[in-house]
């Protein structure tokens, strides 16, 4: 199965509009390159029902205690790392909220390790080590839709009951068939630039998918205000101030009262938000957050029935 039809996906095919990318100067091969990339967005579209069917079952994992994990392998799996570490400065959730899994563990982010990608059991064994649960979901990415690693790794999830979605750039992907109905997004990007190099438009679609999944995912779980990303972690200096400057778009205040709320929150954005929209102390306002679930809209209304 796996040397099959290997230049018939539409990954690995050759593209003519590049076929005498080397012949050109520096200014012409950008240009072919950005042409190619401009397509990317267009291929992405037929897979936003299936990335919003996956991002509403990992908010639905994240109320229930669980877990949005993403395996893969090479720059698949590597864009899933990516992903994963990125949501807790982001969104301010512990570590093992959203795990990365990649075909030969941390070392493979930067070298890669044979054969991994070719174990159809590996992924199980991994999954297996995190205590996977049926209220986990589980999101396979491969660009050529048919990675052992992953395969076997989505088989395993369905097994133990996980909803399950995957991520691929050809039609009809192999991973497509195991993923939960309607949770196969398929980004078809088509022959690229340089044959077969998927970490190029086949990279930039998945990459473009795995940020509305896990950012949608986390919407829905209330980690914005608005469009306003209220749980940042104020751990630097550059984060202090994106924080403070959230306080003052959303409370509407200067720049000196918002840096107080923040001190005064303990340098959570949310407490800070709900203290100087409600005029309350940081107990109540935490108070109010936890009876709302988080939900800054909610808290407010709730402070502002209080005063009623």
């Amino acid at each position: 199965m796996l040397s099959e039809n290997f230049s018939a996906l539409a990954t690995e095919r050759i593209n003519p509009a590049t076929k005498n990318i080397d012949t050109l100067p520096p200014e012409g091969i950008v240009s072919l390159i950005h042409d190619a990339d401009r397509t990317v967005a267009d291929a992405v579209t037929p897979a936003l029902p299936a990335a919003a069917n996956i991002a509403a079952s990992a908010a639905a994992s994240f109320a229930s205690g669980a877990r949005l994990i993403y395996l893969g392998a090479g720059t698949s799996g590597r864009l899933g790392v990516l992903d994963a570490v990125e949501c807790r400065p982001t969104f301010g959730v512990p570590d093992g909220v959203v795990i990365g899994l990649l075909a030969g563990g941390i070392e493979a982010m930067f070298r890669a390790v044979e054969g991994a990608e070719d174990s159809l059991t590996l992924a199980a064994k991994d999954l297996a080590a995190l205590g996977l649960t049926e209220n986990d979901t589980v999101v396979g990415i491969a660009a050529s839709g048919r990675t052992p690693y992953v395969l076997g790794g989505l088989r395993y999830a369905r097994e133990c009951g996980c909803r399950v979605g995957s991520v691929a750039c050809t039609p009809d992907a192999a991973i497509s068939s195991l993923a939960s109905p309607g949770m196969a997004a398929e980004a078809v990007t088509g022959p690229e630039v340089i044959a077969g190099s998927t970490r190029m438009k086949a990279g930039t679609a998945t990459k473009m998918l795995l940020n509305m999944i896990s950012t949608t995912a986390f919407i829905l779980s209330g980690k914005t205000w608005g469009n306003l990303m209220v749980d940042v972690r104020a751990t630097n200096e550059k984060l202090v101030a994106r924080a403070v400057r959230i306080i003052e778009i959303g409370v509407g205040c200067g720049e000196d009262e918002a840096k107080r709320l923040l001190d005064a929150a303990g340098r959570e954005v949310k407490t800070a938000l709900v203290m100087g929209l409600c005029d309350v102390p940081k107990e109540t306002a935490d108070a109010l957050l936890a009876a709302a679930n988080g939900r800054v809209t909610q808290a407010v209304e709730a402070g502002a029935a209080r005063e009623e």
